[in-house]
Parts: structure tokens; sequence; C-alpha cells
């Protein structure tokens, strides 16, 4: 028989909680649970650690949304209820899912040879497929994008908008192949004023999101592997839009007529994953490195050596920066001076991103541990009841 709920503690803990098999990717928290892949989908309580449920499917693609886990273990697709892990339902899929992404109840996959499908979330009936798209780059972070129900798709040479309940065609640009595009995927922003922000090897362009009216054009000298970031605001108290390239060189470009505002280098940059603009400053992972810049003027305002790549992308909360290294690292810094607050060494690798909310950070490793961390204090005891 299930226990009766314990009270809830004066005091919340750290804790660790250790899986059988690898665990990869960015955890995704939803209300009173932690989701991570771990071969199946695991469900954490935040609170305590304990496993609430786990599928007994592989996922090697997972995307939570509307109250629903959408997973896929490469040829099926299948929907589980977040809070109880029970199935709803399940479809055999023509080729292998390789991105898998949900959006206001629509399910976007891609599949591998050229395949992009639109699915309904609540029974998985299928509302569209288009071919041909996608088929340079199979990978998650290159794959189709869904916002605000638009699906931007790279097909026949053009980044294409198609309505992500039907699938027609709002509109179309000849954004170039692989070789126009320098051998990279091309990368999209959608944003908040209205426009898309797309990196297409060494351009960016902004495109109205409802016409498709090109807003301006920008050329850089070298390939853009990571997307645009997109600021709010204006550029005088850092709105714009910032990326870096594969040299580490950081851009500032303004969102209205697209001309840099300031560039800064930093080091060479294998990583995928945008930068971070947050309180009016730049944060990038470059090589083993984070560098802070200020968003209006690019001024270096201080720079971290960790011992090992940046692994995915940095977030900030609180005043305070997250960010895990290849050294097996977690980092917690000051946001503003770069001091470091506190940092914890794991048994392997951070995998993905680490996620912080409600004043814990939440990171997975390739010790196959699942870490949940006060904020402030890292492994220290947290102040607060849990809510």
């Amino acid at each position: 028989a299930p226990e009766a709920a314990a009270p809830a503690p004066d005091r919340w803990r750290p804790w660790r909680f250790r899986m059988s098999n690898d665990v990869w990717g960015t955890p995704v928290v939803s209300g009173d649970l932690l989701y991570v892949t771990s071969f199946e989908v695991h469900a954490l309580d935040v609170g305590n650690g304990r496993r609430q449920f786990k599928t007994r499917d592989v996922a090697w693609a997972m995307a939570v949304e509307g109250g629903r886990i959408h997973a896929s273990d490469g040829p099926s697709l299948y929907a589980l209820d977040a809070a109880t892990g029970a199935e709803q339902w399940r479809l055999s899929t023509d080729a292998w899912v390789y991105a898998l992404k949900a959006d206001r109840g629509t399910v976007l996959t891609a599949t591998r040879g050229g395949g992009v499908q639109g699915w309904e979330a609540s029974n998985g009936e299928k509302l569209w497929e288009v071919t041909g798209a996608q088929s340079d780059f199979e990978t998650a972070e290159a794959g189709p994008v869904i916002h605000d129900g638009t699906v931007y798709v790279w097909q026949d040479a053009r980044l294409r908008a198609l309505d992500a309940r039907t699938g027609l065609e709002r509109w179309s640009y000849p954004i170039g192949d692989a070789a126009s595009c320098g051998g990279v995927p091309v990368r999209v922003t959608p944003a908040t004023d209205g426009y898309v922000y797309i990196a297409a090897g060494t351009r960016v362009l902004a495109v109205e999101t409802g016409s498709g009216r090109v807003r301006w054009h920008f050329e850089a000298p070298a390939v853009f592997l990571s997307p645009p970031a997109f600021a709010p605001g204006p550029a005088v108290t850092g709105g714009g839009v910032y990326l870096a390239d594969y040299l580490g060189t950081v851009y500032a470009l303004d969102a209205t007529t697209g001309k840099d505002r300031w560039r800064i280098a930093t080091e060479a940059r294998s990583s995928i994953e945008p930068v971070l603009v947050a309180v009016g400053n730049v944060h990038v992972g470059s090589g083993s490195a984070l560098y802070t810049l200020d968003a209006v003027t690019g001024t270096p305002k201080w720079r971290f050596a960790a011992g090992g790549d940046v692994v995915g992308a940095p977030v900030v909360a609180d005043g305070r920066v997250h960010f895990g290294s290849a050294d097996h690292v977690l980092y917690t810094l000051d946001a503003a001076g770069g001091q470091l607050r506190w940092k914890l060494a794991t048994g392997g690798e951070i995998t993905g991103s680490p996620v912080a909310q409600g004043g814990v950070v939440y990171a997975c490793s390739k010790d196959r541990c699942v870490y949940a961390l006060d904020a402030l204090k890292g492994t220290g005891t947290g102040n607060r009841a849990r809510t």
C-alpha cells in the first residue's frame, strides 16, 4: 500500500538520483516533477528526488507539453500522461525519428530520409507530412522548429514557414542549399517582436513571421554554428540580436537595422548553443572558458576558465550563472563579477545544460546521476521550506 504523504520538511536538502544506465540531454522540470532520459523516461520528485515512475520503452527523443510526455524510441511515437506515466497513444512511424518537439497541441517530428510530420498531440492523428526536408543535417539541434503555430522547415534550398496544424505553406525564402550555407545547418530563432532570426552559414537575416518579408540581411566573415539569440527592448538597454561564430567572435546586431553595434573576439568555439543574454550581460561559452560581455557596449566584464570545454548552455537565475564542463564539474559563479560561488565535482562529464528553477539547480552527468543542488549554496542545506 502507498505510504501516507509525509509533512513538508522545514528545510529542503540537495539530492542525487543514480540511474542504472547512462543519462543524456537536459532535464525538463514541469510542476513537481523532473523528467530525464536514461534510455527510458524517468520522472523524479523535485523535492526529494524519489522516482515516481519510469517508462517501459526507450526514449531517444522527448518533449513535455500540455500535461503529456511525447517521446520516440526511433521507429515509434508515443504519448504518456505526464503525472502518472500512463500510456495515452502509440503509433509506428515510417522512418527513424531523430527530432521531436511539441507546441500548443501539435507534435512535430523529423525522420531519417527527409520526412517532417505534424501530429495531433491528444490522440496521435497525423495532420500532415512533407518529404525532402532537413535531409542534409539530420540531428536534433538542426531539425525543424515549431513556434506559436508555425513550423520552419529547410526544404529544396528554401526556408519554408508552414501552418503547424495543416502543413500549408505561409511563405518561403530562398535561403540556399547546404553548400551555399557554408556546409552548416540553417539555425532559426522565432522572437517575440514578430520576426524570425535566421543564421545561414555566414549570413544572418530578419524575416517577418507573418509575411515572410526580409527586414535586413547581415554578412559575417565566418560561419555560425549556433542560432541567434534575441533580447527584447531598445539597443540602449541591451536589446538586439546576438550571435557567436565558430571562431568565437561575438556580434551584437541592431534588431531594427541589422547593423552590428559591436563585435568582440573570444576564442574558437565549437559549441552549437546560442549565447545567453540576461540582465544586460552576454554570456558565451567558448572553448574551456565562460566570457561575460556588456550587452550595450560589448565591453568584456570577466572571463572564467574551467578545467575542460564548456558543455551545453549556461543558465542565469537570481544573480548567479550556472554551467557545466567536460572536466566533470558544475560551476556556479556570480553573474556580475564572475567570482566562483561553488562547484560540484561529479563522476563524469556534465550532459546537456543545467536548469535553474525555484532556487534549485538541476543537472545530469555521465556518472549516471541526476543532481538537485541549492542554487545559492550548492550541496549546502537550503533555508526555504519546500512548497
